[in-house]
């Protein structure tokens, strides 16, 4: 029996299919299968853009990915010795034929069951993709690379080697990390706990954003922070390095101590785009 997207959503409202006390409907693997089929269709996602360009999630896509793991038996999963991998058997890594249009170079990289990426998105070995992930078209995934559960990837993006982009599945109405189109996300980044990072921000190697995390304007002269309800947000076009603060305290100052934090020291101009156009080649 198919269903409709309304009619799945409608199906997977109801907070009884995550009650580990409460009997499992007996569609319960369609329901699942339906909606991982459509998120690797990219036809659904498990969060969405307001347009007043807000992030929010979508609790009901993310209650069909964690069905999975109710539902889901630890079964074996193809291997070569010396390797053995056991997981859930509702999430296999996801197979990708040529129609998809995607580059996969071998080399041990794994895309996870329910993840979308879109055409001509490129995964350079080791890289790991989450279920509920979406790529989007263009978007390079460099070696080291981790998209997790959920995060939103915009089109044309670069996550360079070792760049962690955090993931999120509980709380449901949690919103999950959002890179938008045309960011550049340099080497060694950590972007967490459902930050968004506007089009066409940079970050330099080395950057960790999380919502603890205060982010200082040297061109605006401001501070962006999140606040309740809100995430931190990086402003469109924003280039972020890491920078330090001094610790203000007597014991601080007597060790001359300091923590971490970015800066922002420009917007993107013609100068950054030529200094980052040298990387379509390898699309």
């Amino acid at each position: 029996m198919a269903l409709s997207i309304a009619e799945l959503e409608v199906r997977l409202n109801d907070p009884l299919l995550l009650d580990s006390g409460a009997p499992l409907v007996h569609d319960a693997q369609l329901l699942f299968d339906t909606a991982m089929a459509l998120l690797e269709r990219g036809e659904i996602r498990a969060a969405r853009r307001d347009d007043d360009g807000t992030w929010r999630a979508v609790p009901w896509v993310k209650r069909a990915i964690l069905l999975g793991f109710r539902i889901g038996h630890v079964q074996s999963l193809p291997s070569t010795p010396p390797f053995s991998f056991l997981d859930k058997h509702t999430y296999p890594t996801r197979e990708f034929r040529v129609e998809h249009q995607v580059r996969i170079v071998p080399g041990g990289s794994t895309v996870r069951r329910g993840a979308y990426l879109g055409p001509s998105v490129v995964c350079m070995p080791p890289m790991y993709i989450n279920v509920g992930a979406y790529v989007g078209r263009g978007t390079m995934v460099d070696s080291h690379a981790l998209v997790g559960s959920c995060a939103q990837i915009g089109e044309r993006v670069h996550l360079s080697a070792a760049a962690q982009i955090g993931g999120v599945l509980e709380p449901i109405n949690a919103s999950p990390v959002v890179i938008e189109d045309d960011v550049i996300v340099g080497g060694n980044c950590g972007v967490y706990e459902g930050t968004v990072v506007r089009t066409k921000a940079v970050l330099g190697a080395g950057v960790v954003l999380t919502r603890g995390t205060p982010v200082y304007d040297l061109v605006k002269e401001t501070v962006h922070r999140a606040s309740a309800g809100s995430p931190l947000v990086i402003p469109e076009g924003a280039v972020v390095v890491p920078g330090a603060r001094r610790v203000s305290s007597a014991f601080g100052e007597a060790e001359g101590l300091s923590l971490q934090t970015p800066v922002i020291v420009k917007y993107r101009d013609d100068k950054t785009d030529a200094a980052t156009a040298l990387e379509a080649w390898l699309r």
